[in-house]
Formats: C-alpha cells, structure tokens, sequence
C-alpha cells in the first residue's frame, strides 16, 4: 500500500479536480467570440457556456441571459450539461471515499479495507476524469470544426474559451489522483506477519486463531503414539531389546 503522504497528495489532486470541473461547470465561456465590433468605438464580446450566454461591451456593461428553456437546446450541449454535473457528484463521492481510505485517517476499517475503499475511490476519480474528458473534447471539436468550415464573418465564429483550459485542467488533476489511488490495492501477507495494533482488532483475532490451529495440530500430533517419527519408533524398539 502506497504511503500516508503519497496519498495525501493524490487527495490535494483530486481536490482541486473536483473544484475546477465544478467552476468550469458554471462559468459562461465555454466558447468566446472573435471581438465585434459594432462601432468605432464600442467592441462586443460574445460568450457562450453550458448554462447561460453573456454579452461584455468595452463600456463595462456586462449582461447574461440564462438558458432556462432545455427542450430548445441541441442534443449535444444537454448531453455536456449532464456529463459534467453528474462527473462532480462522481468525483464528490469519491472523495468522501478517500477520506476513509487514507492511512492517516482513524475511520475506515482495517488495513486492508482501508486498501480497497481508497481503490474504490481511485476507480471515481478516473470516471469522473472521463466524464470531464469526453463533454470537453466534443465541444472543442465543435467549435473548432464551425470556425474553420463556415463561411461566416468574424462576427459569427467563436473560439474555445478559458473554461475549456479550465475543464481539461481539471481532468488531468482528477486522473493523477485517480490513478495513485488505484495504486493502493494492499499486497498480499507475508509469511512472518507483522504485529496487529491496538486499533486493529480483526488482524488481531485473526492471528490468536491461526496460533492456536498451530498448538492444536501439534498436540494432535504428538499425542498418538501411531503418529510419532519413525527414528523415535525404532529407538524405542532398540530399547526394550537391550533390556
């Protein structure tokens, strides 16, 4: 099992995956504009995200409208909306997982339920990474693909925005810590096992039951006579010849 403090930072990654993937989830650009300019003196910058549209005018004016309607939606933004809202509940219960899979943690079990709890977290990271991935991926590929094949003017072409960088940021964070936590997975016993702790009840019980398997075929073995080494029988012979 990996160490307290490589798991610690595992937990810190995966933090800060969780809290970008759940900005990037609420902020509005998600693709920007290329600057309109509507006068002279007044340029216009066009935001879109998943949940709402904002319009920044170089006066400081700053106006959004939301999104409120989903049936008037195309497929595939409601299918990105989904994505990574249920990606922040993934990455959410999985960090409520590794907090009882760390080893500088009190709760969580034995040694070795602590092991598979903090792979069980592990797995949620990954998924929620993908999850975070995927709707990314796709809406960057839209955009990409609208500014380079329509022939529309600059006022009409958007270019990937800063929550994109945000989200796949977030991704790699949720992925490193993913995959250190999948590391986790507790080795096998060796053959001299170590002393239980006070706190550890379960490998305690078990190893008092195992020594005491051990006295008891010992004494079952011994207490026959049929059953003593064959260098002992013969010496016994030897004996009551001699006397």
């Amino acid at each position: 099992m990996l160490s307290a403090a490589i798991q610690i930072l595992a937990f810190a990654l995966a933090l800060l995956g969780v809290l970008g993937a759940t900005v990037a989830t609420l902020l509005p650009n998600w693709k920007v504009s290329v600057n309109v300019w509507s006068s002279v003196m007044t340029p216009i910058s066009q935001m879109q995200g998943l949940w709402m549209d904002c319009v920044w005018y170089s006066s400081g004016v700053f106006s959004c409208t939301m999104k409120n309607s989903v049936l008037s939606l195309p497929a595939h933004l409601q299918t990105m909306r989904a994505a990574m809202v249920l990606s922040c509940m993934v990455a959410s219960f999985g960090l409520c997982l590794a907090s009882l899979g760390l080893k500088c943690t009190r709760w969580g079990g034995s040694h070795r339920a602590k092991g598979h709890t903090a792979i069980a977290a592990g797995g949620c990271f990954v998924l929620a990474s993908l999850l975070c991935l995927v709707p990314a991926s796709w809406f960057t590929n839209e955009v990409i693909t609208a500014f380079l094949t329509t022939d529309l003017p600059d006022s009409s072409k958007y270019q990937p925005g800063g929550a994109l960088c945000v989200t796949f940021i977030s991704a790699g964070f949720l992925l490193a810590g993913g995959v250190i936590f999948c590391l986790s997975c507790p080795g096998k016993r060796s053959r001299r096992p170590d002393y239980a702790s006070p706190t550890d009840p379960d490998r305690l019980m078990d190893e008092v039951k195992q020594e005491k398997g051990k006295v008891d075929q010992e004494q079952k073995l011994y207490s026959s006579p049929s059953k003593l080494p064959q260098k002992d029988i013969k010496d016994s012979y030897s004996l009551q010849e001699y006397v």
